[in-house]
């Protein structure tokens, strides 16, 4: 790249969505090792990720050095997800793509990763899995090219068996296709993530993240030509839509939200949307810290909290700190690994770790997932801070199963499609609790963090009132 370029000043905003021929092709990798070499080459990297995954778009934000923002059909309209594309100033606008290119949620292509690159008008890279393929490459990725509408720049082979297999690769692309082969990258090791029930090991909780940011961008920048692939990134043509973004305002409340190697799900835009309301976040570990920051509510999001059930068991004084918490009146929102962490305990194969009890709840982890996809809830009339009466668009992604109390619960959701709690219900509702499976995300159609700031000034209001009654009488 001409050393003129590489300055952000002389550079348009780019844009590149990778994809790949099916799921678990490499394109994560791919994705974090292109964001890197970018990033290093001098550039502002704003990464994306297509869906409601939270996983890869940690991996993205780390290796970017910039936060990550989720695309995602089922929560966002169109204009919402044109809006969120262009949030952040950039130089190079990547996002990476969910599943293979054409996957869809039916057989109309709906929702897939080709419908995302026409609406935001992105070149296409794809990732081909090429192990045991040699010719066959060739009507593979002419099927591809011919299939739909789609602007395919070129491909990059992942897991190459050695430089007599690459170029048999190479020459069966160039002889039936017009496709430009940016690289390939061979079957090492070394830049593979680890991977368990949920997908890849988060990079807050990998031991060495930084460490294989740095082997996966070493990988990528010795088999793909990354200048090249730079050259053939389209200029931004997506434009913003009429949404606006709200004008600051100052909620004057404290919001601890729950973040460490336990606990890290949570939506970039979320975050930002409620410092933009003037919500102070002040972030705290439960695995860590001896107690809860000064704070008017909890935001606990979801994690992997049985990754970390002797951990979490022996802070007691974070557990008896958030019981505290709650009997003084204090709200909370939790989500997933948050309600199970809120529960009495957490069932593994290693042992029954003990929780904070503020639900009277167990959860029991299993090999399979209790539930997994896209959901949607209607609020009941128990809900403590429902935005409106209408079905919202969430999702789950669970092999925590909640055993049944043998107290009554209230639910603020019945569950229209998804598992939730048990496949009827979602939601917790209890002491200025509540506690639900699914992931909400704050859109045009689900405004739940404007209502849960609403509660949450509310409950301060009240709690002035009770404590200056208290000084009164006093």
């Amino acid at each position: 790249m001409p050393e003129d370029e590489r300055r952000l000043d002389h550079v348009p905003s780019r844009a590149i969505l990778v994809s790949a021929t099916h799921k678990s092709s490499g394109k994560t990798t791919v994705s974090i090792g292109l964001a890197r070499g970018l990033r290093d080459r001098g550039l502002r990297v704003a990464p994306c990720k297509k869906g409601p995954d939270y996983i890869d778009p940690l991996w993205l934000a780390r290796a970017a050095g910039a936060p990550c923002y989720n695309l995602d059909f089922n929560t966002q309209a169109d204009d919402e997800i044109v809006a969120t594309f262009l949030h952040a100033p950039a130089g190079i606008r990547l996002v990476e793509g969910s599943k293979g290119l054409y996957d869809s949620v039916d057989v109309e292509g709906q929702y897939s990763t080709a419908a995302l690159s026409r609406l935001l008008q992105l070149p296409v890279v794809l990732v081909v899995d090429a192990a045991g393929m040699t010719r066959g490459v060739a009507p593979l990725l002419a099927g591809y090219r011919a299939f739909e509408s789609v602007d395919l720049a070129g491909v990059i082979l992942n897991r190459v068996g050695g430089s007599r297999h690459e170029s048999k690769l190479r020459a069966a692309i160039e002889r039936y296709t017009d496709l430009v082969v940016f690289g390939a990258i061979g079957r090492e090791a070394a830049v593979s993530i680890p991977e368990r029930h949920l997908g890849l090991v988060p990079s807050n909780e990998h031991h060495d993240s930084e460490g294989t940011i740095t082997r996966i961008a070493g990988a990528i920048e010795k088999g793909v030509d990354v200048d090249a692939l730079y050259r053939a990134m389209g200029t931004t043509r997506a434009r913003a839509s009429s949404i606006a973004s709200p004008p600051p305002t100052d909620a004057g409340v404290t919001l601890a939200v729950a973040r460490d190697a336990a606990f890290g799900f949570y939506y970039a835009d979320d975050l930002d949307y409620l410092e933009r309301r003037g919500v102070t976040l002040a972030f705290f570990s439960p695995l860590n810290d001896g107690r809860l920051p000064a704070c008017d509510a909890l935001f606990i999001g979801g994690g992997f909290p049985e990754s970390f059930g002797p951990r979490l068991a022996a802070n007691q004084s974070m557990r008896e700190s958030i019981r505290e918490f709650v009997r003084f009146g204090g709200l909370i929102h939790a989500e997933c690994g948050g309600t199970m962490y809120l529960g009495e305990a957490i069932h593994t194969a290693d042992g029954t770790h003990e929780m904070t009890g503020v639900l009277p709840i167990v959860t029991q982890m299993q090999s399979r997932p209790a539930g997994r996809g896209l959901v949607r809830l209607s609020p009941t009339a128990a809900h403590p801070w429902a935005s409106g009466p209408c079905e919202i668009s969430a999702h789950e992604f669970h092999h925590a199963r909640q055993v049944e109390s043998t107290t009554p619960l209230d639910y603020a959701f019945d569950v229209v499609r998804g598992f939730g709690a048990d496949g009827r219900r979602d939601g917790i509702v209890a002491d200025n609790v509540l506690a639900t499976w699914a992931h909400q995300r704050h859109t045009q159609s689900n405004p739940w963090l404007d209502a849960f700031v609403t509660a949450i000034e509310r409950r301060r209001r009240e709690m002035t009132h009770v404590d200056q009654a208290d000084r009164a009488g006093s």
